[in-house]
């Protein structure tokens, strides 16, 4: 993303709260609903609660403060990761909040409102040997297919290992962070890569197994997912998410699941380099 671009962003979501109050769509409005739809396997980002079942966590909670505000009950659904940019393009969700990051390549039919600070991170079991990252190189890592990590993973390889004469990292794809996190305790993989949003609650679900190595090696944002042609949604669901960070909900919401620093200052249009 070029500066222009991403000041051109900024401006534009600053312009919602300054105009007049966005509307919502017609016909979410005569629903009184959102249809909404998660990968439910990406904690504590949205996951099934193993004590109650019930659909859990930050992205659920934003977005039902953001319902509230809206005057809007959610009707929630569940899919894989692969799933979730075709449910909001066949119109199954009328916007997607499920862990999704900005990326560039998504952009074309889509936009995102930035709301949370994210990157990806390499961990190994505890008892592994590796201390820096570059131990790492010419084993095998292990991470979610779909989501942008296996790029950033290759990226990473071809800085730090071959310019160093070591063998590159051999990637493992991963269905979701579940399925990463059962290879690398099985032995399949040598390491795993998640957001830095995930790795703390990993932690302390299964204290004493894992251990980061380094800091997250790529920058970037999770974005509320809009349609191109859903601008008038986009900008009523910025409008109150500006408002939740104005009066500290959205903080609150942050703290609960420990994830306060990765807060944003503001919500950004497609501000993600990537």
């Amino acid at each position: 993303m070029t500066r222009l671009s991403y000041f051109f962003g900024i401006a534009a979501l600053a312009a919602v709260t300054s105009a007049q109050a966005a509307e919502l769509p017609a016909e979410i409005k005569q629903a009184g609903a959102l249809k909404l739809t998660v990968n439910s396997t990406y904690a504590p980002m949205e996951y099934r609660d193993p004590a109650t079942n019930e659909l859990v966590g930050l992205d659920v909670d934003l977005a039902n403060e953001l319902a509230k505000r809206l005057g809007l009950t959610i009707v929630w659904s569940e899919t894989p990761f692969a799933e979730l940019i075709p449910s909001l393009q066949t119109k199954r969700a009328d916007f997607i909040i499920s862990g999704i990051s900005d990326r560039a390549s998504r952009r074309e039919t889509a936009d995102f409102v930035d709301y949370l600070g994210t990157g990806p991170q390499f961990f190994v079991m505890a008892e592994n040997e590796a201390k820096a990252a570059t131990d790492l190189c010419g084993k095998k890592v292990g991470t979610t297919r779909s989501t942008s990590f296996p790029v950033e993973i290759e990226k990473w390889s071809k800085q730090n290992c071959e310019p160093a004469g070591k063998p590159a990292i051999q990637y493992v794809p991963g269905e979701n962070s579940i399925d990463v996190r059962n290879q690398l305790k099985q032995g399949r993989i040598d390491a795993a890569v998640q957001g830095s949003e995930t790795l703390p609650y990993a932690q302390t679900q299964e204290p004493g197994k894992y251990r980061v190595i380094g800091e997250p090696f790529a920058k970037g944002y999770q974005g509320i997912m809009f349609r191109k042609d859903d601008a008038a949604l986009r900008e009523v669901v910025t409008e109150k998410l500006i408002a939740m960070i104005a009066d500290g909900s959205y903080k609150a919401v942050l703290d609960k699941w420990s994830l306060g620093g990765n807060a944003v200052a503001q919500p950004m249009l497609n501000a993600a380099p990537q």
